[in-house]
């Protein structure tokens, strides 16, 4: 390894002690580098450790400017921002602040803006997790998007009307762009080992690479200026993308490669992974980036899974079996080196990574370059189609792939992300990389065992918080809901939906729950649709919780009758929900409000018989209203009406305008509404009526579509939010009701 690549280590390394505010960790990372640099000499050892030391300072300077610009946003009564995505009434998104590094959350009560634009935001600011929180934000657009973002949004429009049912998978390979991928789809690939697959990587543009590469040496070009040609094309491609970091830096480590073999001088192998890693230098904060941490693991475990490849002698074995040998081995190595970050953002590691890769690869190298030939053909609309519709079948067996991989048995280890889980993960794969790239593998393959060892057996439970946690878990277009109650116990309203092969039970729901630890005590049905009571059998199946309530409005959907017969055979209690019916857990509070059985007899409707239910911990309230529609609305507000304020609200059939009526609103007085409903949903929920309806309230609302999952938690009087790794915190509810 050169010199340099341990020079950038170091220096990286400084930079994650000094963000993490460590002087611990800042004492362990300089004892590492003065151990490696004096295999070499004193002076490589003192320049290491000063390395760090800079890293550390760097990095610390960089929280003092964030933190002067956070200050100053917080005096003022307006910020400028640059908005990440297009946003409306009642929408969430993060937002740069022009003129420094920070960031914003913005929940926007009135104005729109575009992806990329700038605005000027006036609001409620309040301190958050990541920065700043502005509530009920109005937003001015003062600027357009900038000319890549443009060029990104007209990608993403060709894709959307050449590639149709396929667009949300396409998107993710060429532009960079998961918002619409549904969470099963994600789900699947990270339980296959494919999540990388989703996100833009040197995989993605190496093969576009050979692809155009190819085509010009084909065309007879001279090998020189195919690769300049190749180095111009995949220029333009970045660029027609808007310029995603991690594009950029794939981009820039394959250019630098092509280069060098225009120039005819061969670079080694770890200096163009320091190139790629070393963003840091003119970005401090990009190693705290998930996209980074990744693309740098991946390429050392690929580069170190080489090594060992040669040791090995593959490249004796016949072609097919050298080829079959080395995916395995460096899928293998990369599934391990990437384990850390996986497990924090999954919750899980993968097993069968090495088997789904293997089939997965040759379909991505088939079909990225027939999807960047589409997208380069969208303004004639025939051929892109043509291309669009040839893909189809690679991208189904894509999909496939990652649909049978995760339905083997034990395909994936549930872990706990925790820090523990992390730093243990953290051992483990540099035990693997430094195992597969030395001579000398014994100890660090040993420690890499013993940390697996932990990692698997880790206890996945954990105890209560002593709080009150609010759970809406993203299952896209259907309902999942969680309560954990302050000892850990929890209340399930809803399971989610099911699909061809899965359910969001058993893919989201049971492994969210199960990482996080806690018996759950409770399952409500709000009523007998797909979308509500799909995943029901997994979680009656697998977390068996003592007592099923559900209104018994007779369901016509097959997984509501397979939901009984579980419940039967695993011994749960059902109960019908009947008005007034009241539940204790752990000091929290349940109290069924609807439906009512005289109301129900002469309804055809499951919505309107939803199971609406009332929360109380403290002084806090939380209304669930399942599907509830008007008429149902209007019936509590006959019969119920006393019981209906609350603080947060579960809103009614995912945003629709059958729902969330004004005088139901006006009855409720919510302070925080969240929206259970699925990215890209063909019912196009939520309905922005709907939205402008609560923002003109002051309501403050949060989306699963926006966000993914988002977490409540409260101590029975402050209540916090946590959403697209964000928090903060409403008014004290003494004051605000």
């Amino acid at each position: 390894m050169p010199l340099v690549a341990y020079a950038l280590g170091a220096y990286v390394a400084g930079l994650y002690s000094g963000f993490a505010h460590s002087a611990l960790l800042l004492c362990a990372t300089i004892a590492a580098a003065v151990m490696i640099g004096a295999k070499r000499n004193r002076e490589v050892a003192l320049a290491l450790s000063l390395l760090v030391v800079a890293g550390s300072a760097i990095a610390l300077a960089d929280d003092r400017a964030e933190e002067r610009c956070l200050r100053r946003v917080q005096r003022g009564d307006s910020v400028s921002v640059v908005v990440a995505d297009s946003i409306g009434p009642g929408g969430f998104t993060r937002a740069s602040i022009v003129g420094c590094a920070a960031s914003v959350s913005l929940s926007v009560a009135r104005g729109r803006a575009e992806a990329g634009a700038t605005v000027v935001a006036r609001g409620e600011v309040l301190r958050s997790q990541r920065g700043l929180m502005i509530k009920r934000a109005a937003i001015v657009r003062t600027k357009r998007p900038h000319v890549l973002a443009r060029l990104r949004a007209a990608a993403g429009r060709g894709i959307d009307a050449n590639f149709r049912g396929d667009a949300p998978l396409v998107r993710a390979l060429l532009i960079a762009d998961r918002s619409d991928l549904s969470p099963e789809i994600r789900d699947r690939f990270a339980a296959a080992g494919l999540a990388h697959v989703l996100a833009i990587a040197g995989l993605h543009i190496g093969f576009i690479v050979l692809a155009v590469s190819l085509t010009f040496e084909l065309a007879g070009v001279p090998r020189q200026r195919a690769a300049i040609a190749t180095i111009v094309v995949i220029v333009f491609y970045v660029a027609m993308i808007g310029a995603p970091v991690p594009a950029v830096r794939s981009a820039t480590m394959l250019g630098v490669l092509l280069s060098t073999r225009v120039a005819q001088r061969p670079t080694a192998r770890w200096a163009i992974v320091t190139l790629g890693a070393g963003h840091a230098v003119i970005d401090p904060r990009v190693v705290l980036d998930v996209g980074y941490q990744l693309s740098v693991l991946g390429v050392a475990s690929m580069i170190a899974s080489g090594m060992l490849g040669t040791r090995l002698r593959l490249h004796r074995l016949r072609p097919i079996a050298r080829w079959v040998a080395l995916t395995m081995l460096g899928t293998t190595i990369a599934t391990v080196g990437s384990a850390p970050i996986v497990a924090w953002v999954f919750g899980r590691v993968s097993v069968v990574a090495p088997i789904s890769n293997l089939a997965a690869t040759p379909l991505i190298a088939l079909a990225q370059p027939m999807l960047f030939l589409g997208m380069l053909l969208a303004p004639i609309p025939p051929l892109a189609r043509f291309v669009a519709d040839a893909a189809h079948p690679l991208l189904f067996a894509l999909e496939q792939v990652a649909t049978r991989s995760a339905m083997l048995p034990s395909a994936s280890i549930g872990v706990a992300p925790s820090l523990v889980t992390a730093v243990v993960a953290g051992v483990m794969s540099g035990g693997v990389i430094v195992a597969a790239a030395s001579r000398e593998w014994m100890p660090p393959a040993t420690i890499a065992a013993g940390a697996l060892a932990i990692l698997v057996w880790l206890p996945a439970r954990v105890p209560g918080s002593g709080q009150v946690e609010l759970h809406v878990i993203d299952v896209g277009q259907g309902d999942a809901v969680a309560l954990r109650t302050p000892h850990g116990h929890w209340v399930l309203f809803d399971a989610g939906g099911a699909w061809n092969g899965g359910d969001a039970g058993r893919s989201i729901v049971v492994p969210y729950i199960g990482h996080r630890g806690g018996p759950v005590d409770l399952f409500v049905l709000s009523h007998p649709h797909t979308d509500h009571v799909g995943g029901a059998v997994a979680v009656l199946d697998v977390l068996r919780p003592p007592i099923y309530l559900d209104a018994g409005f007779p369901g016509s959907a097959a997984s509501y009758r397979q939901s009984l017969a579980v419940a039967r055979d695993e011994h749960v209690r059902w109960m019908r929900a009947r008005p007034d019916a009241e539940f204790s857990i752990d000091g929290v509070s349940l109290r069924v409000l609807a439906p009512d059985s005289s109301w129900t007899a002469s309804l055809d409707d499951p919505n309107l018989a939803s199971v609406v239910v009332l929360a109380r911990y403290g002084d806090v309230r939380m209304l669930f209203t399942g599907d509830a529609e008007r008429p149902e609305e209007d019936w509590l507000l006959a019969n119920a009406r006393e019981w209906l304020s609350a603080d947060i609200l579960k809103v009614g059939h995912h945003g629709s305008k059958t729902s969330s009526s004004e005088a139901f609103l006006d009855a409720v007085r919510p302070r925080l509404a969240v929206v259970s409903v699925g990215a890209g949903n063909m019912y196009h929920l939520p309905t922005p009526a709907i939205m402008e309806r609560l923002a003109v309230r002051g309501v403050e609302v949060v989306r699963t579509d926006r966000v993914g999952t988002i977490v409540v938690r409260t101590d029975g009087r402050v209540i916090r939010v946590s959403a697209d790794g964000d928090e903060w915190a409403l008014s004290d509810t003494s004051s605000a009701r």
